[in-house]
């Protein structure tokens, strides 16, 4: 089963066994926010936290606390200090986490070092100096299926190289080349379809920067990670 129906099922099950009095909690603090703060977006869900008398508001990705009466509006992070976890951290992780099966892999190109068993696709513009020093660090890792998915955002130019790259014979030979070696792609056209969807598809699951890694087990992690953390996430997700 996937992460997206695992979660709609739970979301399911959470609201047969949500008591009229929570339901009528969660409306009142809608309402009350709704009304004192106008300007702020639309509210995607409250919910109960493990401190009594406080309620998470989520807000897209963003995450408010507030009170039973929406009387007070907190923007923090919630951490259990018995069990020294950042509360705030892990539920945003859950909530960027994205199935790695809903991925269009059919719009990225792969790439496959030794006998390829651990998955990851990656997010990256050809412009990108951060993705410059993580495929650095990507050779270091091997046993490793790679789904490389264009993600031009950075600029005009951005298009223009990721179109050369996508529309070359070998895109992993011309990808690596540009960005291990410093070897331009020679100028190059075909359907670019797939790179505009990637573009879509980074709205969609608010991926705004470059390089954006997502792991067998849906979680996402930003940034030029070192081969070091790339191992240990490929196998924390088995």
């Amino acid at each position: 089963m996937t992460l997206n129906k695992i979660a709609a099922l739970a979301a399911l099950v959470i609201a047969s066994l949500m008591a009229p009095g929570a339901q009528a909690q969660e409306a009142a603090i809608r309402k009350t926010l709704s009304e004192r703060l106008p300007r702020l977006p639309k509210i995607d869900e409250v919910r109960k936290t493990p401190m009594a008398g406080l309620y998470e508001v989520r807000v897209g990705m963003e995450l408010f606390y507030t009170d039973a009466e929406g009387n007070y509006l907190i923007q923090g992070r919630m951490i259990d200090t018995h069990d020294q976890r950042d509360l705030t951290e892990e539920r945003q992780n859950k909530l960027m986490a994205i199935d790695f099966s809903a991925l269009p892999i059919k719009d990225a190109f792969t790439i496959v070092r030794g006998n390829g068993k651990r998955k990851l696709a990656v997010f990256e513009d050809p412009n990108c100096g951060y993705c410059k020093r993580f495929e650095r660090e990507l050779q270091k890792v091997d046993n490793v299926t790679v789904h490389l998915f264009l993600f031009p955002i950075l600029g005009p130019d951005s298009a223009d190289k990721a179109r050369n790259i996508w529309c070359a014979k070998d895109k992993g030979k011309a990808w690596q080349d540009w960005m291990v070696r410093d070897q331009a792609t020679p100028t190059a056209s075909c359907d670019t379809a797939a790179l505009a969807r990637n573009v879509e598809f980074g709205k969609k699951y608010k991926i705004g920067g470059t390089p954006t890694l997502v792991f067998a087990d849906g979680s996402r992690v930003p940034g030029a990670v070192g081969a070091q953390q790339v191992e240990k996430l490929l196998a924390d997700a088995k």
